[in-house]
C-alpha cells in the first residue's frame, strides 16, 4: 500500500511539472511567463491577464464535491485580499483529472452552490461558513465565481504527455524521439529545478527563456525524467535509436567515454572497452571493407590509461594508439590505418582529446562519435557532416545496458 501511494504521489508531480510545461509551450507570446508554485501550482501572466491555477491528478478518486471544496476555500482567501486592495486582482483556475464522478458537477454554478457544497464544510463536529468568515456578500462572491474556471475533465496522464510530445514537435520540428528524449527531458529539469526555489522569483520564467534552457539535442540522465520512463525501457529506447545494427556498416565510429572520478572500477571499464569493440568490430576475411571502432577515455588518469593497455596487451588483445614507437609523436594517419583480418586490430586508442579532432581529420569515410558524458559534454564538433550522438549517464555500467 505505501509504495502505491508513494507511486500516486510521484505521478501527481509529474502530473503537475507536465502541466506547467504544456502551459508554457502555449504562451502566445515569448514574453509571457508562468511561475511554478506562486500562489498555485501554476501562475499564467500574460499582457493581458494572470491566471492562478490549482491543478490535481485524482486517477482513483471518484469525483465529489468535498475534493475540490478546499482549493477553492484558499482561492476565495486570496480574493477576500482582493477586496481589501491588499493583492491584486486576478483569475482562478482548478484543473483536475478524476477517476469518474464528472457528472456531479453542473456547470456554470451559483453562489447558492458555491455555499453549500464548497464554503460550508464540518470539521470536528462543527460546521463552518466559509464566506461568513470573510463576511462576503452574494454579490462579491458573484464576482468570485465570474473568475472561477472549474475543469474537472483534465487530460489523462498520458494524454497530456502525448499532448506535449507534439507541442515540441510543432515547435522544434523534430522527431517523436527527439520530442521525449532531448526536449520534455530537459523541460522536466527545468520545471523542477525552478519549482524547489525558495524565491519565488526564482521560480518564474517566460516561455522564450524556457524554450533556449531546452533547446539542445542531447540525452540528460535527469533523475524525473529516469523515473517516468523507467530505467530498462529508457536504455532499451536509447540502445534502439542508437546502437541497433551499428555493426552492419562500415562505418568509423568514436566512442568518447568520460571516465569517472568517484566509484571507479578498473574491470568495469574494461568490460565495457572489450564490448564495445567486439559489437563493432568486423575483421573477417568474407567481410569487403573490415572495421574497428575508436575509443577514448576522457579524464582517465594517464599512469592508469597505461596500466589498462599492459592489461589488454598481456591478455592478446589487439589494439593501435597512433605511436609507431616509443617515444615518437601521435600519427593519425597510422591510427586510422584499416583494420583487417591480417593485422587483427580490434580496437584503437586515442589517448588525448586533441588526438580526436587529428585523426577525424585523417578519415575520408562516413564518420560517427558517441559522446557518453557523466556531468557535462566535454567534445564538440562543428563538422554537421559528422553524426553525433551525446549521453549522460551515471557509472560506467549504465554504458553496457544501453549499447
Amino acid at each position: 500500500m505505501a509504495d502505491r501511494t508513494a507511486v500516486d504521489t510521484i505521478k501527481g508531480y509529474f502530473y503537475q511539472f507536465d502541466y506547467a510545461i504544456a502551459k508554457i509551450l502555449e504562451l502566445q507570446t515569448d514574453t509571457d511567463t508562468i511561475i511554478v508554485e506562486g500562489i498555485e501550482d501554476v501562475d499564467i501572466n500574460t499582457a493581458r491577464e494572470e491566471t492562478a491555477i490549482q491543478c490535481k491528478y485524482y486517477a482513483k478518486t471518484e469525483y465529489n464535491h468535498s475534493v475540490i471544496a478546499k482549493p477553492i476555500r484558499l482561492m476565495l482567501d486570496h480574493f477576500k485580499e482582493v477586496t481589501n486592495g491588499t493583492k491584486q486582482r486576478i483569475k482562478y483556475k482548478l484543473y483536475g483529472y478524476f477517476q469518474s464522478g464528472q457528472a456531479k458537477l453542473t456547470l456554470p454554478i451559483d453562489s447558492t452552490f458555491l455555499k453549500d457544497h464548497f464554503l460550508t464544510y464540518t470539521e470536528n463536529k462543527i460546521k463552518y461558513y466559509h464566506h461568513t468568515k470573510h463576511s462576503l456578500s452574494d454579490t462579491q462572491l458573484d464576482d468570485f465565481i465570474s473568475l472561477l474556471d472549474i475543469d474537472i475533465s483534465a487530460l489523462e496522464y498520458q494524454s497530456q504527455v502525448s499532448k506535449i510530445s507534439t507541442l515540441l514537435i510543432k515547435q522544434f520540428g523534430c522527431k517523436p524521439f527527439e520530442a521525449e528524449h532531448f526536449f520534455y527531458n530537459n523541460a522536466l529539469k527545468v520545471i523542477k529545478e525552478i519549482a524547489v526555489e525558495s524565491n519565488i522569483a526564482k521560480r518564474k520564467i517566460s516561455k522564450s527563456e524556457f524554450l533556449k534552457k531546452i533547446d539542445f539535442k542531447r540525452v540528460l540522465f535527469n533523475e524525473w525524467f529516469v523515473t517516468y520512463k523507467g530505467e530498462a525501457k529508457l536504455f532499451a529506447e536509447l540502445r534502439t535509436q542508437y546502437f541497433t545494427g551499428l555493426n552492419t556498416s562500415p562505418f568509423e565510429r568514436f566512442f568518447i567515454i568520460e571516465v569517472p572520478t568517484t566509484n571507479y572500477v578498473r574491470a568495469e571499464l574494461k568490460d565495457l572497452i572489450l564490448t564495445i569493440s567486439r559489437k563493432w568490430s568486423k575483421l573477417s576475411t568474407r567481410e569487403p571493407k573490415p572495421f574497428c571502432p575508436y575509443i577514448y577515455l576522457h579524464n582517465i588518469l594517464p599512469q592508469e590509461l597505461l596500466d589498462l593497455k599492459k592489461e589488454l596487451f598481456l591478455e592478446g588483445f589487439m589494439f593501435i594508439d597512433g605511436f609507431d614507437f616509443d617515444g615518437s609523436e601521435f600519427n593519425p594517419k597510422s591510427i586510422s590505418k584499416s583494420a583487417n583480418n591480417s593485422n587483427s586490430i580490434k580496437l584503437k586508442i586515442l589517448n588525448k582529446i586533441e588526438h580526436i579532432d587529428l585523426t577525424l581529420n585523417e578519415i575520408s569515410k562516413t564518420k560517427e562519435i558517441y559522446q557518453f558524458y557523466n556531468t557535462n559534454p566535454f567534445f564538440d564538433i562543428s563538422n554537421v557532416s559528422v553524426k553525433q550522438a551525446q549521453i549522460q549517464f551515471t557509472q560506467l555500467t549504465d554504458i553496457k545496458k544501453i549499447i
